[in-house]
């Protein structure tokens, strides 16, 4: 998020061509394991008739599995405007006949919260691992969820934590200052118990966890 590392950073890896990509694979394919994981998790918190923001939903597929779940409606937020210059989200939300039930928005919640309305539920699916400081991210993101969040992040494993250095390893080579973070998950859990939110699902995958909290 442009509070972290600079937009121009994200840009650089969620670009035109990741969009484009994103896409195509849901088109051919639905949602993927770690997304189904996510989805699990929603399906047993309940999504009937509530308000869902997502934060770093990207063209939008796990929203629209949400809408045709019964969600009443969605708001998205991005950092970089990628997936909007290529009208992929929108052609998605089109196909799906969800357009009208989804609200996409160019905005930093950890640095301006105030600029968007709690909704019933709150989503960070592979978001977290992008941002340095979780403790912002997610006290921004429990002061929106009115009833419940979920959010999904990389296990904090040697094996993990190696695949990371590797990665950042290569960001580093081609010049960008945009990194990956492992965040202890008790840590991460804490700013949320700390906002009211109680922890009730947990799914543990091998490169990606998912944790769903209420009120």
């Amino acid at each position: 998020m442009s509070g972290c590392c600079g937009s121009a950073s994200y840009t650089s890896v969620f670009g035109p061509r990741l969009a484009r990509g994103l896409a195509a694979r849901y088109r051919r394919r639905g949602p993927d394991r770690a997304t189904r994981r996510v989805l699990a998790v929603l399906d047993a918190q309940g999504v009937e008739g509530a308000s869902v923001l997502e934060i770093g939903g990207g063209v939008g597929e796990l929203q629209l599995e949400l809408l045709r779940r019964g969600a009443a409606r969605t708001t998205n937020l991005e950092l970089v405007d990628s997936y909007e210059a290529e009208a992929e989200a929108a052609a998605l939300a089109a196909a799906a006949g969800t357009g009208g039930r989804t609200v996409r928005r160019q905005l930093d919640i950890a640095a301006d919260s105030g600029a968007v309305a709690v909704h019933d539920v709150v989503v960070l699916h592979r978001v977290v691992c992008c941002y340095p400081d979780h403790a912002r991210l997610l006290a921004a993101a429990a002061d929106h969820a009115g009833r419940a969040l979920v959010f999904s992040f990389p296990p904090r494993t040697p094996v993990s934590r190696a695949l990371l250095a590797l990665v950042n390893g290569f960001y580093r080579v081609i010049g960008s200052s945009f990194r990956n973070y492992a965040h202890p998950p008790e840590a991460m859990l804490e700013v949320l118990r700390a906002r009211g939110l109680r922890p009730v699902h947990a799914c543990h995958g091998r490169f990606w966890r998912v944790a769903g909290l209420v009120r």
